[in-house]
């Protein structure tokens, strides 16, 4: 991989990663470089996703009373992603990442990159956003998640994730894997439902969040 991809693989990891980090207002530039901000890496083989388990996550997703739509995203619907994100991270008690419409193109726009829409009666009601990694792009990721509050725990994010297992295994990937802040709890807890287990824990600093004014536009 030369230096030019190798940035541009990084400036992806860090676009996505900034919309799901919050940070207080408050705090002074020397500080906020020596915040710890503690990641927990989890995978998937995709060996492990047997029919069985997919059987028990349709049957259950059956028996939900919403009629749940699953989509490929178009550049028209990314107005929905930010509007999504803005309120499924609005309740948070520090402030969320900056997420701009013209950022947003750019990661949807990136090679590799795919973002999935969750519907309900025509109505946009979660995505979740689809990148790979390795040599060979051996790697399903799962680079981010959003769903409006008022249809969390309600399986959307269980639609998403049984269209994300489908959409990778057309891919060929080995293994999906995902990061969780660590005190994200909630996210923590979802993802392990979905068969995902932990294998290790990266400590950044808030340069692997911050991206530079060119890349921000």
């Amino acid at each position: 991989m030369n230096e030019d991809s190798s940035n541009f693989l990084d400036f992806k990891k860090r676009q996505i990663r900034s919309y799901f980090f919050s940070l207080q207002k408050d705090l002074t530039e020397s500080q906020k470089g020596k915040i710890p901000i503690t990641y927990v890496h989890l995978r998937l083989p995709v060996d492990k996703i047997t029919p069985s388990f997919e059987n028990k996550i349709q049957n259950e997703l059956e028996k939900n009373y919403l009629k749940i739509n699953v989509r490929e995203a178009k550049v028209g619907d990314l107005k929905s992603v930010l509007h999504i994100y803005n309120m499924a991270w609005s309740n948070l008690k520090d402030p969320h990442g900056n997420m701009t419409l013209g950022s947003l193109k750019k990661v949807f726009n990136s090679p590799g990159v795919e973002i999935l829409m969750a519907s309900v009666y025509g109505m946009d009601v979660g995505f979740i956003i689809l990148d790979f990694e390795g040599t060979h792009n051996q790697y399903g990721i799962i680079a981010g998640l959003g769903i409006l509050p008022r249809f969390q725990g309600k399986g959307i994010g269980k639609s998403l994730g049984l269209a994300t297992w489908r959409y990778f295994k057309q891919k060929d990937v080995k293994e999906l894997r995902c990061e969780v802040f660590i005190e994200n709890k909630h996210s923590h807890r979802f993802i392990k439902s979905l068969g995902f287990e932990e294998y290790k824990t990266t400590i950044y600093s808030m340069e692997d969040f911050e991206l530079k004014k060119d890349e921000s536009d």
